[in-house]
């Protein structure tokens, strides 16, 4: 058996399901492979009040209001227009309910502005950040507040923050005031509620945050999967995410209460992520709540409320960027939701060298090459280990076919030839794969990086290229890509197998058409990454003189 060529067999039969995998994933098909995504560690099975999905817990208010027995409509709502230096959104009065929200980056003058909405209640799409009060007929996001008089609804020349005030209707004894902090330059919202007991009786609520989403996919690039769905975080347990088909299936895991933590939304690029004051109880739950709805979200017991007192609660509100610095400074694990999988611990430390080398050259596009660079002169010793042993494959490629010729008709006496002439000649067989095997994490984990890093959004390289995020306009690169795949198998020894032979030189057709709708930022680091291994193998295949091969 030539083990070579078993080798070559299994990577390209790999390489083909894996290829056929990303497509039923593209196309809204389950994975394969990952059918659906766990939390990184369980500490329980369901959220507090969790029922059958499709269904209401009992402790918690319905998605919209519904008038009881002969209670009178529903009051009319209003939508309040607001803006930041980064924001543009809309507050409904209802439940005083962040209703829009879109995360609006200036361009410099080359680039056109940028613009993604997360929040929004359309016909189409859902998805808010509401908060509430739970104990009875208290107010919560289903009542309409009112705008309290004399509120700025947009930041001004100068001014670095701005806040807005809501003010719900009386009910059971409870009235709210929920107030909304804007900041220049942050993507963190503070929300404080102010609880007044206007009864007679003392009360002893709790007030819930939560974050209520359809799932409606977001764009992705082709041929590529990012997770999206909601994620609770705590420091005991970490961070634990579940996918839509998780809570489909009421099959949710994660911790269900903490004096710490926060819950979020997660998708490609963009976060939201309602963050509480640390050291306060607090419960977790998350579920489906509608045939196509579903909110994750946490309760928090009040202290008891006298007469004529008021309690305040603070949090935080983070709608913005995956950017990992700016993340690490909002909330302890925070920046988790940039998830790079079970490649973190490689990933994490690529984007860090791959942010430093920004910070210098001031263009993700020659960061992304210089960083290629790098990493391949670092494991040149590797590759050129890898290259030597191929170039020593190829120098006695003759000599095996005569041997194969030779001894056709008895496999054994040709595996025991072919081993005495690897004996002979000092070469390992799998010399060429062992040091390639050793680098693969590496090159997977960058993949996530490029992939994951919300900087590329927007980022220009040179000249077609305007945006690292996505595919090339012209083609150009991924044609590139294609020439360089051609040009490595023509470097690689020839496989005696005339049909291996035709399927190695079709590999580099077939897997150019991915990269056609790759992002440019990757298929770039591709091209790099092939160009610098084939000027390293060309350099030692010529070092070691194996274009005089020994005749047969």
């Amino acid at each position: 058996m030539d083990i070579k060529r078993t080798v070559l067999w299994v990577i390209f039969f790999m390489s083909a399901v894996m290829l056929f995998d990303n497509w039923q994933r593209d196309h809204g098909r389950p994975s394969m492979f990952f059918p659906s995504t766990t939390p990184s560690q369980t500490a329980g099975s369901a959220a507090p009040g969790t029922t059958t999905p499709g269904t209401q817990p009992a402790d918690l208010p319905a998605t919209t209001a519904a008038a009881p027995g002969n209670a009178p409509a529903a009051a009319q709502s209003q939508l309040v227009k607001f803006s930041t230096d980064v924001y543009s959104g809309e507050i409904d009065t209802r439940g005083g309910t962040v209703s829009r929200l879109s995360l609006v980056k200036q361009g410099d003058g080359k680039q056109p502005d940028l613009v993604i909405t997360l929040f929004d209640k359309t016909n189409n799409h859902t998805y808010l950040a509401r908060t509430g009060l739970l104990g009875g007929d208290v107010p919560n996001h289903n009542d309409v507040f009112t705008l309290m008089p004399n509120q700025p609804t947009h930041l001004a020349d100068g001014q670095n923050s701005f806040q807005m005030s809501f003010e719900s209707p009386e009910k059971g004894g409870l009235k709210v005031i929920k107030t909304y902090t804007f900041t220049r330059g942050s993507y963190v919202i503070g929300v404080e509620t102010k609880v007044q007991n206007v009864g007679t009786t003392a009360v002893t609520p709790q007030i819930y945050m939560e974050l209520v989403r359809d799932d409606q996919p977001v764009e992705t690039p082709r041929f590529s999967h990012t997770f999206i769905g909601p994620a609770v975080y705590t420091n005991e347990h970490h961070f634990q995410k579940m996918t839509f088909s998780d809570l489909d299936k009421n099959k949710q895991n994660f911790a269900t209460s903490a004096d710490d933590g926060w819950v979020a939304m997660v998708q490609h690029y963009f976060a939201t992520a309602w963050i509480p004051q640390e050291g306060t109880k607090r419960e977790f739950y998350a579920e489906k709540i509608d045939p196509s709805l579903y909110r994750v979200g946490m309760k928090q017991a009040l202290p008891t409320i006298q007469p004529g007192q008021t309690v305040s609660v603070s949090a935080r509100l983070f709608a913005g960027p995956e950017e990992e610095k700016m993340l690490e400074g909002i909330a302890p694990g925070l920046e988790l939701v940039k998830d790079y999988g079970w490649v973190t611990i490689i990933a994490k430390p690529l984007f860090w060298l791959l942010s430093k080398i920004h910070s210098y050259v001031g263009n993700w596009g020659w960061s992304i090459v210089l960083l290629t660079v790098l990493i391949k002169a670092v494991f040149f010793p590797l590759s050129a280990a890898s290259y030597k042993s191929m170039a020593r494959m190829k120098a006695i490629t003759p000599r095996m076919q005569a041997l194969r010729e030779r001894f056709k008709g008895d496999p054994q006496k040709m595996n025991a030839a072919l081993m005495e002439l690897y004996k002979t000649e000092k070469v390992n067989p799998f010399g060429g794969c062992l040091p390639v095997v050793i680098q693969i994490p590496v090159f997977i984990s960058l993949y996530w990086v490029l992939l994951s890093s919300v900087e590329m959004r927007g980022a220009p390289w040179i000249l077609w290229i305007q945006d690292l995020s996505q595919q090339d306009p012209y083609f150009i690169l991924p044609i590139l890509m294609a020439v360089s795949m051609f040009l490595q198998t023509r470097l690689n020894p020839t496989p005696p197998d005339p049909v291996q032979a035709k399927m190695m030189m079709f590999m580099p057709i077939a897997f150019s058409v991915m990269f056609f709708f790759f992002p440019a930022g990757l298929v770039l680091y591709y091209v790099v990454n092939n160009v610098l291994s084939i000027a390293q193998q060309y350099y030692i295949t010529r070092m070691m003189g194996t274009s005089k091969a020994k005749p047969a």
